[in-house]
């Protein structure tokens, strides 16, 4: 039986040398702190992880040293967008042959397909799928609204069985348990807190790239232990690093964070530009106002 997925999962940075090129050791070392630090679950080659910049023989490699590293300690869903349907059965079968609990999907970020186009592309998918699928609704990148009725129509196809549901309107998540008849677990993206109060059963995030254990506990206070006063406080400590990575920094902006607490990635991978030094007095800023202790040796 295919695991559950509850909890705060990394949407992970891709770790590049100084060369430019895939780091699997550093990948394994930040995979490793990642579960070290309580996160609940690990979403390589998202859109945080810069899939679009990266090789099949790249992803694939990130991916295998990922679930290897983890070793079936927390759930690993890997990132298998793409513009074409063969392309995403290929992802989605190489993650699943290398061990992967699932994959997450968005939608072709392209063509802009209708709504037709949308359900044959899923059943395809959902077809060649072993494992579970989690959909990937992020309008503002991918130019396609995955609605809270067609995301219920999507629920019917085996193995589509969450959402990451990344748009600033919380009230699709109750719209999508309601529309889906429980057939569909909802993550929040943008929103995570807020969707846990509206019955999200988990957070993809990419503030916990910085703060994994803050960002676990905030899930176990809001859902776990019921522990709202709790989970209001840490919500407000975390809110200068989810505004530091929201918008166009999300990659960079971690990983500039990354640097200054130890935990080194490397640069992002052209087209994006590493953070402007203009705007490391934010990264620092954040990390004061949470409370994210900065490497001793910087």
């Amino acid at each position: 039986m295919a695991k559950k997925f509850r909890g705060t999962f990394t949407v992970m940075v891709t770790a590049f040398d100084n060369d430019g090129l895939i780091d699997l050791d550093a990948q394994a070392r930040f995979t490793q702190w990642q579960v070290d630090s309580g996160i609940h679950g690990l979403i390589p080659l998202g859109s945080t992880g810069e899939f679009l910049s990266m090789s099949f023989a790249e992803r694939k490699a990130i991916a295998e040293c990922v679930i290897k590293t983890v070793n079936g300690r927390v759930p690993v869903l890997v990132g298998a967008g793409a513009e074409s349907t063969d392309d995403v059965i290929k992802n989605v079968e190489m993650a699943e042959n290398l061990g992967a609990d699932g994959t997450m999907i968005i939608p072709p970020f392209y063509s802009t397909p209708t709504r037709s186009e949308l359900l044959k592309h899923f059943e395809l998918i959902s077809r060649k799928a072993t494992k579970p699928i989690m959909l990937y609704n992020n309008p503002a990148t991918a130019n396609v609204d995955l609605t809270p009725d067609l995301v219920a129509e999507l629920s019917h196809f085996q193995h589509i069985d969450y959402i990451k549901e990344s748009t600033m309107d919380v009230t699709r998540v109750r719209d999508i348990l309601d529309l889906s008849e429980g057939r569909m677990n909802v993550f929040g993206g943008i929103m995570g807190y807020e969707s846990f109060l509206s019955g999200a059963c988990g957070w993809v995030a990419v503030g916990s790239n910085i703060m994994p254990k803050e960002f676990a506990m905030l899930f176990s206070f809001s859902d776990k232990d019921k522990n709202l006063k709790e989970a209001r406080s840490l919500y407000k400590q975390l809110l200068p690093i989810i505004r530091l990575v929201g918008g166009h920094r999300y990659v960079s902006a971690t990983k500039a964070a990354l640097m200054e607490i130890g935990q080194p990635v490397g640069l992002p991978r052209s087209p994006r530009l590493p953070l402007p030094d203009s705007e490391f007095n934010m990264v620092e800023e954040a990390l004061e106002r949470s409370g994210c202790q900065r490497a001793q040796n910087l």
